[in-house]
């Protein structure tokens, strides 16, 4: 490491738990951030601030007034101009540290696209983290780093309280072990009923960022972490021996939301929106959609994506991504959600 590394790091490097070697391991670490809202956002300024060698971002969203509250790389300019959340992250994340290669990925992970995401020309990522906020999604992730045996954060929030807990395959239990199935519709609560308060999601985000170093500088990983933002409490436990050998994912090795064919609508948290992404892998050219759509409402374009109004449709608002997603803002229902993306960008 050169003069300046050894500048901006040394207070880290003096810690006992990291040192030198500490250092070096992490600034040649590859990680995989999926989701930078709330807990997404501060993850990956605290990584990219300690040295982290290489974070890819991937976000399916785009930033908006409601998320300042609590997403802490963006301001009012990401929110008015409707920045995809990835590309405004990395925007900013290059202004705090240039030492480090970051990278902007607009897209949904899903089960066509997440073992791509996990490996590419340099070989497996090094850690996963999780910044999402949908089950899903977490199980998905579950499924991926086990089958490539690669540590994971785990994180969630919702109210005054979350939780995050540290995942390496073959060694701890995994998410499947402690939670064997994800919960039902209704079953907890979410941010649209019962609200997050932003700095607990700051809480729940700096613990998985003390495991994720701790998983990078000295392989240690194993912990259940639960707590209470509004008093202040936190709980701890060791996972190391809640590993089941009859677990569906780490023990049977059956990974049924990777191999899942499950397609379509997603409802969006804290928001009256519905994803819907098509079938297969497309891309859509969003100059040729926007001359098809401009005579039938309005059509607004930025580099990364397309923002629609039909005239006949008002109180709908499409928002239109080159991978041939799209948010439609004024619907909670996902048949019509589907129905309307079929009549407007195609089936």
């Amino acid at each position: 490491m050169g003069r300046v590394t050894i500048d901006r790091y040394h207070r880290q490097i003096l810690l006992p738990q990291i040192g030198r070697e500490g250092q070096v391991r992490l600034s040649a670490a590859r990680a995989l951030l999926v989701g930078c809202g709330a807990l997404g956002s501060t993850i990956a300024e605290q990584l990219v601030r300690a040295g982290i060698g290489f974070l890819r971002i991937v976000d399916r969203d785009i930033v908006e007034m409601t998320n300042l509250q609590r997403q802490v790389l963006f301001d009012e300019t990401d929110a008015r101009e409707g920045t995809p959340k990835a590309v405004a992250a990395v925007n900013r994340l290059r202004a705090i540290n240039s030492e480090i290669r970051v990278e902007a990925c607009v897209s949904d992970l899903h089960q066509e696209n997440v073992e791509s995401l996990i490996r590419d020309s340099s070989g497996v990522v090094d850690l996963i983290l999780d910044g999402t906020d949908n089950v899903e999604t977490r199980y998905l992730l579950n499924d991926a780093a086990v089958k490539h045996r690669v540590p994971w954060v785990y994180g969630a929030c919702v109210g005054t309280e979350g939780r995050a807990m540290s995942i390496k395959p073959g060694m701890t239990a995994c998410l499947r072990c402690l939670f064997p199935q994800p919960p039902g519709p209704g079953e907890l609560p979410t941010c649209d009923t019962a609200g997050v308060l932003g700095p607990v999601a700051g809480m729940v985000a700096s613990a998985q960022v003390i495991a994720a170093i701790r998983i990078l500088t000295q392989d240690q990983a194993g912990e259940l972490v639960r707590i209470d933002g509004w008093n202040t409490a936190m709980r701890s436990s060791p996972t190391l021996e809640a590993r089941r050998t009859d677990c569906v994912t780490c023990g049977l090795r059956r990974f049924e939301f990777l191999d899942s064919t499950a397609r379509g609508t997603v409802q969006l948290c804290g928001r009256d929106a519905i994803q819907v992404r098509p079938t297969g892998a497309t891309q859509v050219d969003l100059k040729q959609l926007a001359v098809k759509l401009a005579p039938i409402g309005t059509v607004r374009a930025t580099p990364f994506l397309m923002r629609f109004e039909a005239s006949e449709d008002p109180t709908v608002h499409f928002t239109i991504f080159a991978d041939g997603r799209a948010l439609l803002k004024g619907v909670s229902d996902p048949i019509r959600a589907r129905s309307l993306y079929a009549r407007y960008v195609g089936s």
